[in-house]
C-alpha cells in the first residue's frame, strides 16, 4: 500500500503575547498567515502553542499535511524577518 503524499507549506508568523493569549483564551481557533507563495493559509491555533515565549511567537514555520489536509507536523525553521 503507497503511503499517502506528505505536503508542506511554510509561513512566518508574528503574534504578540496578548494576540496569541486571544488564541489560548477561546476567542480565536484559527491562524491566518500568508505562505512564501502569498496565499493565505489558515490552521488551528493550538499548533503553536509549544513555541510560545513571554513574546509571544515569531518564527518561519513549516507544516506537513496529509492530501486531506491533515496537519502531521509543524516545525520551526528560524525567526520571522518582519
Amino acid at each position: 500500500m503507497n503511503e499517502p503524499e506528505i505536503r508542506t507549506v511554510t509561513v512566518a508568523v508574528r503574534l504578540s503575547a496578548d494576540e496569541y493569549l486571544r488564541y489560548y483564551r477561546g476567542a480565536a481557533r484559527n491562524v491566518y498567515a500568508r505562505d512564501l507563495q502569498g496565499k493565505v493559509v489558515q490552521f488551528p491555533a493550538n499548533l503553536l502553542q509549544r513555541f510560545v515565549t513571554t513574546d509571544g511567537v515569531d518564527g518561519i514555520f513549516e507544516i506537513a499535511f496529509t492530501p486531506a489536509g491533515k496537519m502531521v507536523d509543524i516545525r520551526r525553521l528560524g525567526p520571522s524577518n518582519g
